[in-house]
């Protein structure tokens, strides 16, 4: 049960991160129409966890790392942390 539970937080997470690079990559670019409901659609789920890394990381030359430093939260913060505490729990 909690290795199923572990794989489940862990394709969250990996889903939030792909969520993030779309993101990042849809706003590099001129956007209309369906593609900008769908760019409208991922800012409301991603900015506000990009922002709280924005207020501490200023842009370098016009680049906002801000969204980096968020999938690096995740992969190496907040979903092992879930994992672990999912460990605890069960046993």
């Amino acid at each position: 049960m909690s290795t199923q539970l572990i794989q489940v937080i862990r394709a969250i997470g990996q889903f939030y991160v792909i969520l993030i690079i779309v993101y990042t990559l849809m706003s590099w670019f001129p956007i209309s129409g369906v593609a900008y409901d769908a760019y409208r659609v991922l800012a409301s789920l991603c900015e506000p966890f990009v922002a709280v890394f924005r207020r501490f990381i200023p842009p370098v030359g016009g680049f906002d790392f801000s969204p980096w430093v968020a999938i690096l939260a995740v992969q190496f913060g907040i979903v092992p942390l879930l994992m672990y505490l999912v460990l605890a729990v069960v046993r």
